[in-house]
């Protein structure tokens, strides 16, 4: 067998030989391709989860926020403060005094959160006349509670004052001024 013989029979064995390794690397790079974007398409979806997870937790943390503000507000409207007010006269062997007599208590809903706090302001003494600035232990800004000092709203703005003047009755206490809250404590 000559040489040429040989070569007309493995000539086929390595034409399909490397037929066969072309096609091999062929076929490894379009899977590679489709590979690659199957991970970018995997990728995007990702990071579109990632951002909505991240758009919810914010949507969740803002509807705690909100209603944890809503519960306080709710709370707040809650606690009020009651005030009645009258006017005293002492008589003595120094001369007339006339005090108005402030008291207040702070309430939430209907249950008293504390006792009737009783301010005296002199109203009228002797002959002069001295008129002292009303002040509130309640104040609008806050309330203080031991060493802390804790916010409460400010009382709703207080209507015009009712005197009534039981000079037809005969009181201890004298001339009384009425406040609008007096009569839900049996005032008249």
């Amino acid at each position: 067998m000559h040489l040429d013989d040989l070569l007309w029979l493995f000539l086929p064995v390595f034409v399909a030989g490397g037929s066969m390794l072309i096609t091999y690397y062929i076929m490894q790079a379009r899977m590679e391709a489709a590979l690659a974007q199957e991970r970018e398409t995997l990728a995007e979806l990702r990071a579109i989860i990632d951002g909505h997870q991240t758009q919810l937790e914010e949507r969740v943390r803002a509807t705690e926020e909100s209603s944890k503000r809503k519960a306080l507000d709710d709370f707040m409207q809650d606690i009020r403060i009651d005030e009645r007010s009258y006017v005293r006269e002492s008589k003595s062997l120094d001369g007339a005094r006339k005090t108005m007599v402030m008291q207040e208590r702070l309430f939430f809903r209907n249950i008293p959160l504390s006792n009737w706090i009783e301010h005296e302001m002199v109203v009228e003494e002797g002959n002069g006349q001295t008129q002292l600035p009303r002040e509130s232990v309640f104040g609008p800004a806050s309330v203080s509670v031991g060493p802390t000092t804790q916010m409460v709203a400010p009382p709703e703005p207080q209507s015009s004052v009712a005197v009534a003047r039981l000079e037809d009755q005969a009181t201890p206490l004298g001339p009384m001024v009425l406040t609008p809250h007096a009569a839900a404590f049996g005032a008249q």
